[in-house]
């Protein structure tokens, strides 16, 4: 690996100095007689060291020091004076943030020791920097990895659910995209657009512990049958409330209220308005349009023009007014996804 330096003097023969020295142990040198220049050089250059000649006019040595290190904190910088034994000066220059100083006349032997160690600890300085990107970049690669296992987890137990009632395994995967789009336009953090994505397709997990007679019934509930339908949102909640995955942990949320209707007509405990948790009201909405998008063995699909109007009409009554908004704004992208998440089975 060759590394570069920045040589930073006013006076020719120095700049020309240092560039010779430098050849011999293997670092490459640009140099700079204006300070100013200089500084805007560093900043859009990639530099592993930089060599600053203290007396220059306009700016001196530390106050190129103090500019550089407003940006950089970890290149080694060394200052190059005539005065030796100026200790105050020393002092000032290390506040500043200078690492190492050589003095004038330069020495070519102390110049190769004392810049072959910084030469060392700048490429053991990059050497960890590279090792941690690409560590990091390997953690988010399997972190993506297991959210995506994850996800195809979440999908099946959903659609063992919609199994058991004739709905389909696209249904929920349309419903997690629905409502991360949901979610993402009322400005709901990336994480929480994740986490509802990821719950989204078990909003009707419950309906696992309802008896396939009624689940399958193409004729009207009875009054009991009804009762017993109800019952699957608390069973939903029930099977995963105690999880510690904040994906199952949301699903059961979900589960619990997306029966609910904002203006309290809703089931299972008639809650109203914001007393509904967001992601309850997003996926209320969703799995309703997707609903009426669609084919079921007792309906055929509505028209577009047919559905908006029934949404509309469900303003305050069924729907949170905001998030339909939102919807009737960007139904072309919630028709988009419709179309493009169609059953392969």
């Amino acid at each position: 690996m060759t590394l570069h330096a920045l040589s930073i003097d006013d006076e020719r023969h120095n700049l020309l100095l240092i560039e010779a020295m430098a050849e011999e142990i293997g670092l490459a040198v640009t140099s700079a007689g204006i300070p100013g220049e200089a500084v805007a050089a560093f900043n859009s250059g990639d530099f592993d060291l930089v060599f600053v000649d203290y007396m220059m006019p306009v700016m001196n040595g530390i106050q190129v020091i103090e500019e550089i290190r407003k940006t950089r904190q970890d290149v080694p910088i060394i200052m190059i004076t005539a005065v030796s034994d100026d200790n105050d000066l020393k002092l000032r220059a290390i506040k500043a943030g200078a690492t190492e100083f050589l003095n004038k006349p330069l020495n070519i032997a102390e110049f190769k020791a004392r810049v072959t160690n910084l030469m060392d600890l700048r490429s053991a300085q990059l050497l960890l920097r590279d090792r941690a990107r690409l560590l990091k970049s390997e953690v988010l690669l399997a972190t993506e990895k297991i959210r995506a296992r994850e996800h195809e987890t979440l999908t099946v137990l959903g659609r063992a659910a919609e199994f058991k009632d004739e709905e389909t395994g696209a249904h929920v995967s349309r419903v997690a995209h629905y409502s991360r789009l949901l979610a993402r336009g009322v400005g709901e953090s990336a994480e929480s657009q994740e986490i509802i994505f990821n719950a989204a397709p078990l909003h009707d997990i419950g309906k696992i512990g309802i008896a396939d007679a009624i689940l399958m019934k193409s004729s009207s509930l009875t009054e009991g049958e009804e009762t017993d339908m109800r019952r699957h949102p608390e069973i939903g909640y029930m099977m995963l409330k105690d999880a510690e995955s904040p994906y199952l942990k949301a699903g059961a949320l979900i589960s619990l209220s997306h029966h609910e209707k904002f203006d309290g007509t809703g089931y299972p405990h008639g809650l109203k308005g914001e007393e509904i948790h967001l992601y309850g009201r997003i996926v209320a909405l969703a799995d309703v349009f997707d609903a009426l998008c669609s084919k079921r063995p007792y309906k055929e699909p509505w028209p577009l023009e047919k559905i908006l109007r029934y949404m509309e009409s469900q303003r305050e009554k069924q729907f949170d007014p905001v998030l339909l908004d939102h919807f009737m704004r960007h139904k072309e992208e919630f028709m988009d996804i419709f179309n493009s998440i169609q059953d392969s089975w």
